[in-house]
C-alpha cells in the first residue's frame, strides 16, 4: 500500500490529477482542499495517499495534508458514507471547519454538503464527535499557489462541482454566482463551496 507519493504534477483537472513518478503516471482523485494548494503543472509535489481496492476497481486518492487523509478515512467509517461523499466533505469544508461542525452538532450545515441528508449528518455527529475532538490540525505540506486549470475557469468550476455531486443546474448557478473577473477555476470552486455552507 502506497502511503506517500512524490513526483512531478503533469495534469490537474478537479477531481483528477496525474503525478509522474520516475516515468510512471499515477492518476489520483483529490478533494478541492488539495487542489487549492497544488503547485503549477510541471512542478514537484508530494502527496499523502489512500489506496482503495474493491471487487471491480482500484482507486488512489491524494491529499496534501495528513489530517485530510485521516478525515477522509474517518468519515468513511460512518455507515452509508463512501469515498465520493468523503471527498465532498473535504471539498466543502476545511478539516478544522468540519471538526467544528461536528463538535457543535451543526446538522444543517452538514446537510449542505452533496450526498449528506439529515439522518446521515446526525449519524456523522454521533459517530465522529469523539474522533474530531482535538484530533485534526493543519499539518500543511508546502505545495504552492493554485493556478488556472483550463481556458474557461467557470466551465471548469461547473464541471468540478458536478463531480462533487451537485446537480448540473445547481453547479452552473453556484459557479456563475461565485465568479468574479480574473478568477481561476480553483478560486471559483472555493467561493462556491464556501457560499454553499452558509
Amino acid at each position: 500500500m502506497i502511503g506517500r507519493l512524490k513526483g512531478t504534477l503533469i495534469h490537474k483537472q478537479p477531481p483528477w490529477l496525474v503525478i509522474d513518478v520516475h516515468g510512471v503516471g499515477y492518476e489520483l482523485e483529490a478533494p478541492m482542499s488539495t487542489f487549492y494548494d497544488l503547485p503549477e503543472v510541471g512542478r514537484e509535489v508530494s502527496l499523502f495517499t489512500h489506496y482503495a481496492q474493491k471487487e471491480d476497481s482500484v482507486s488512489l486518492y491524494g491529499f496534501l495534508r495528513d489530517a485530510e487523509r485521516r478525515l477522509f478515512r474517518d468519515v468513511q467509517k460512518v455507515s452509508g458514507i463512501g469515498a465520493k461523499i468523503a471527498l465532498a466533505v473535504l471539498s466543502g469544508a476545511s478539516v478544522d471547519e468540519f471538526a467544528r461542525l461536528i463538535q457543535t452538532g451543526d446538522v444543517t450545515a452538514l446537510t449542505r454538503i452533496p450526498g449528506i441528508g439529515k439522518k446521515t449528518a446526525e449519524r456523522m455527529v454521533v459517530e465522529l464527535r469523539d474522533r474530531t475532538s482535538g484530533l485534526y490540525g493543519d499539518g500543511v505540506v508546502t505545495g504552492g499557489a493554485a493556478s488556472g486549470i483550463g481556458a474557461d475557469p467557470q466551465s471548469e468550476a461547473t464541471s468540478a462541482l458536478q463531480q462533487l455531486g451537485y446537480k448540473p443546474a445547481e453547479a452552473v448557478r453556484m459557479a456563475r454566482d461565485a465568479t468574479a473577473a480574473g478568477d481561476d477555476a480553483a478560486t471559483i470552486i472555493r467561493k462556491a463551496l464556501q457560499s454553499a455552507l452558509r
